[in-house]
Order: C-alpha cells, then structure tokens, then sequence
C-alpha cells in the first residue's frame, strides 16, 4: 500500500514554535520541511527588522509564493509541511489554493509565553513586542473544523505525536 501524502500548514503567532515545531513532525512523516519565512521578499525581511509588522499587501506574494508550493508538491503526491503564521481565515484561504485538502496544525499559546520565547531567541528578524500585539491582534484562529488546535505549553514531540494520531485515525489506522 502506498504512504499516503500530507501538505500541512503548522500556523502560530511569532513565537509559537512553527518551525521547530514543522520540522520535527516533517521528520515524522518523512516529508519536506519549508520554513515560509525563508520565501519573504528582502523589503519584507527589511521591513520586520525595522519592527514594523507586515500588512495585507506585503502579504500577498509571499502567501502566493507558499501556495505555490503546496501545489508543486501536491502536483507530485508529494509530503510537505510548512510553517507560516497563517493569521487571518483569508491567507488560509489562499493557501488552501494550493492544495484544498491541506492540513492545519494551530499552534496556541498565551500572551506571556509567546513574550518569554521571543525574548529568548537570538538571530531573528522579528523584533519587539509590538510585533507580536500586531500579529495578535491580526490572528484569526482557526475552527475545529479548520485546524487541529494544540497549545505550546506542550512539548513539542508531544505537539507532533498528537497531530501525528490525528493523521493515522483521519485515515483509518489504529
């Protein structure tokens, strides 16, 4: 029997754990692992380190760009999981263009604990907590019936052995 193939989107505010997060449950599945954050465009990029949050336009070819993606590795049956913040229904939406069936892994977690995290790592281009109130306040979390909803005060191979049954009982394996 074939292995069956997943696109998945792992969606969180900065801070979330969406990458490392992604990677782990890509390794999981023996699947591609894409950070969306590595397809920004520069002047995106520029714009985050600056600490000005990104709006709908800066957006667009981005989500457009991971869409893209999606559907290349759907075109070849082909896994893939990739980390994007996903904030509002309609980028989901657009992602969704893609592949419609995609999968959604929300990554949920409190004000404090995304603060804590962000404070804590080093090299990344999403600066201040004006940032992360930008993107909360942006975030339309998804419904159950969009998304699996798992909180981050879980480990993260707890998070990934979680989905990962969803993924094994959505498909009838036990």
């Amino acid at each position: 029997m074939n292995k069956p193939s997943h696109r998945i989107l792992v969606m969180g505010v900065s801070g979330s754990g969406k990458s490392h997060v992604g990677k782990l449950l890509a390794a999981a599945l023996g699947a591609t692992f894409i950070d969306g954050d590595d397809h920004h465009s520069p002047a995106n990029v520029a714009k985050m380190a600056s600490g000005t949050p990104l709006n709908d336009d800066d957006r667009r070819d981005w989500l457009a760009t991971l869409a893209d993606l999606f559907a290349a590795h759907k075109a070849r049956n082909a896994s893939v999981v990739i980390a994007c913040s996903g904030l509002k229904k309609r980028y989901r939406e657009r992602l969704r263009k893609g592949d419609p069936t995609l999968r959604v892994l929300y990554l949920e977690g409190s004000h404090a604990l995304l603060r804590e995290r962000l404070e804590t790592r080093a090299g990344h281009f999403f600066k201040g907590d004006s940032m992360l109130a930008s993107q909360l306040a942006d975030l339309e979390p998804p419904s159950s019936d969009e998304a699996q909803t798992i909180s981050i005060a879980l480990s993260p191979d707890e998070i990934v052995k979680r989905f990962t049954s969803t993924l094994a009982s959505a498909r009838g394996v036990h």
